[in-house]
């Protein structure tokens, strides 16, 4: 499964209010509400003397209103969806907590036409994308409507987010709620990032000079931020922008394409856009987002995949990749394009450690056995001109390690036979745990009972997750113990811009047991040899600052990611945020004999038709000892 980093559910229905559950037929209850009309001191140019948008939205992320009815709510309108339509109200007042605009659900194809300007009696509702169990924010709308023209009005002016209009929070998504913000009573819109885009909320909104942090994804999402990024920091070097554990970018924002203008286009991390965006702001399944209500076209900054030198004479590359599910039945593109990274991007390394090995039939089900995944794969680095490859792994139980239903993901070991050998020893298999014994050899203190071995496959930690798999190798004679990992992922955290907040992020107390898990393994090699070479690889799916990468590094390996500044220091980009989930940590005796250390960025910032994988692969080249 892929890692998701602080989500809530991500599937996409493109009519994603069809399962609201008011109908435009349905009778109404509730009582019928007027506000007051404004006094005369506060009247404005549009002479509305009914109730106005912003009562309706009010200043919080739930409206005064919500299950009410009212009538007379008047604006012109702004943006047209397949089942419902966005107005606001031409004469806003001086209050930027209280949002102008509005959401009208029809339940269908609505008939009003940009720039009708309209008057709208309906019930107030909150719907929560995704369903009420979800941490997903609500949108006020108006359902059930009753819609009379008034006639046709130029639409309002787009309201700028960034310089010369709002500029958004550097770095707060909120900081003073505990619990539901629904709730909190602590709504700010200046310093809060997830109220400054509340009150904005069906707002006609605009962003200067977009700059794209992430590529576009599966669901035609660009993540971008405004001005060129002059408001946004750290950046990356090749133009995106950095998760930092103070920082989780409250700037960013998505472009969508809700049935307003067509597709988005598909672009990289730092490519720029011919002309602002402009379009409705709205929310869904965790995030808000720019619903575009005109073409936008890219301009591409010529990003191309990284490389890394080859290790020198003497230097031991080890590698970690995860290769998204990767099958036998996949096409050989996919093979071809991994190989090519494999040989020409990260210079043919002596070891890989390999994630998301999927079995011969992938998802389609049958036994666990992938030799035909790895046969492929190993061909195809041939065919690429890379070195002899060979393979080591484990087939886990059918249906036990989760990931992708009935395609058994699981981690193992490609090696070249040119420069590395795989230690003798007797083959483990899926539910036997590996032992570490003291062989009494000089030099090679460190014996396996079984090469590969399951490190602790029945602990629970492990449930429905992959278990980790170490193998001894030798190089040059000299013995040196890898650790592949994959740890569960984050799927289910609660998502940055959701509800509840702080968000609570219920994976990471599967990851922190398997993190212990790891490190008590590994000193059990360390105690009986203190200068043992031992590599612990993978996708840990967590941040180099989580509890979880620190109950490694605690246990004296040294987070090769961590090292790096911040502008390299990322693996995987996930609603904009490049951020590290994949990991090499090295042993005491390895850091003190030098290394060097390379993120390969080849995957994570292109779009999602333009790669085999989201990761981007590590390369540690070691000086062996």
């Amino acid at each position: 499964m892929k890692s998701i980093s602080l989500l809530s559910n991500r599937s996409k229905p493109r009519l994603r209010r069809g399962l609201a559950t008011v109908t435009l037929l349905s009778t109404v209850s509730a009582p019928l509400i007027v506000l007051a009309p404004i006094p005369a001191a506060a009247a404005d140019a549009c002479d509305y003397t009914g109730t106005r948008i912003r009562q309706v939205q009010g200043s919080g992320h739930i409206s005064p209103l919500d299950g009410s009815n009212v009538s007379d709510v008047r604006g012109v309108v702004t943006a047209l969806g397949s089942n419902g339509f966005w107005y606001q109200d031409p004469c806003p007042d001086s209050d930027p907590a209280t949002s102008e605009g509005m959401f009208v659900y029809t339940s269908q194809a609505p008939t009003v036409q940009v720039g009708d300007e309209i008057a709208v009696e309906g019930s107030v509702s909150e719907f929560r994308p995704g369903g009420s169990s979800t941490a997903n924010l609500t949108i006020t709308e108006l359902t059930s409507p009753s819609i009379t023209q008034l006639g046709t009005k130029t639409p309002p002016a787009a309201t700028v987010i960034g310089d010369g209009g709002r500029v958004p929070p550097g770095t707060v998504i909120d900081d003073d709620a505990t619990g539901s913000v629904e709730t909190s009573g602590t709504f700010d819109a200046d310093t809060d990032g997830i109220d400054f885009y509340e009150s904005m909320e069906g707002m006609l909104v605009q962003v200067n000079n977009p700059v794209a942090v992430g590529p576009t994804n599966k669901y035609g999402e660009i993540p971008i931020v405004g001005d060129d990024g002059a408001n946004a920091a750290v950046r990356t070097t090749r133009g995106g922008i950095v998760l930092r554990q103070s920082d989780p970018n409250p700037e960013r924002i998505l472009l969508d394409d809700f049935a307003l203008a067509g597709s988005t286009p598909q672009v990289n991390t730092g490519d720029h856009f011919a002309t602002a965006a402009t379009g409705v702001l709205d929310y869904s399944f965790g995030n808000f987002k720019l619903q575009l209500t005109s073409a936008l076209s890219g301009v591409d900054s010529g990003l191309t995949r990284e490389t890394t030198d080859p290790a020198l004479s003497g230097q031991l590359a080890v590698a970690t990749m995860n290769v998204k599910n990767l099958d036998a039945k996949d096409p050989q593109s996919k093979f071809d394009a991994l190989a090519n990274q494999i040989v020409n991007n990260l210079a043919s390394p002596g070891i890989l450690a390999l994630q998301e090995i999927q079995d011969n039939n992938g998802p389609n089900g049958g036994p666990p056995d992938a030799s035909e995944t790895w046969a492929k794969l190993i061909n195809a680095i041939s065919a690429a001109g890379g070195p002899s490859y060979d393979y080591r792994q484990i087939d886990p139980q059918n249906g036990a390690d989760g990931g992708e239903s009935n395609g058994n993901i699981r981690v193992g070991f490609l090696f070249r036979t040119d420069l590395v050998s795989f230690a003798p020893g007797t083959h483990g298999d899926a539910t036997t745990a590996v032992q570490v014994s003291d062989s009494g050899i000089d030099g090679d203190r460190v014996a396996l009972s079984l090469n590969p071995g399951r490190i602790d496959p029945g602990n629970s930690a492990f449930n429905d997750s992959r278990k980790p798999l170490v193998g001894k190798f030798y190089f040059d004679g000299k013995p040196v113990f890898v650790i592949a990992n994959h740890f569960n992922s984050k799927y289910g955290d609660d998502p940055l811009f959701g509800r509840y907040q702080p968000p609570t992020r219920t994976s990471e107390t599967q990851r922190n047991a398997q993190a212990q898990v790891v490190a008590d393994f590994y000193d059990q090699i360390e105690t009986i040899d203190p200068n043992a070479r031992v590599i612990v690889a993978g996708d840990l799916n967590d941040f180099e600052f989580s509890t979880a990468v620190g109950k490694l590094t605690a246990a004296g390996l040294t987070d090769l990611p961590s090292t790096l500044s911040d502008g390299e220091r990322y693996s995987y980009i996930f609603d904009g945020n490049s951020q590290v989930l994949d990991h090499l940590l090295i042993s005491p005796a390895l850091d003190t004999a030098g290394y060097a250390f390379d993120v390969v960025h080849t995957n994570s910032e292109l779009a999602h038709s333009a790669r085999p994988t989201d990761h981007d692969p590590q390369v540690a080249r070691l000086n062996v000892p």
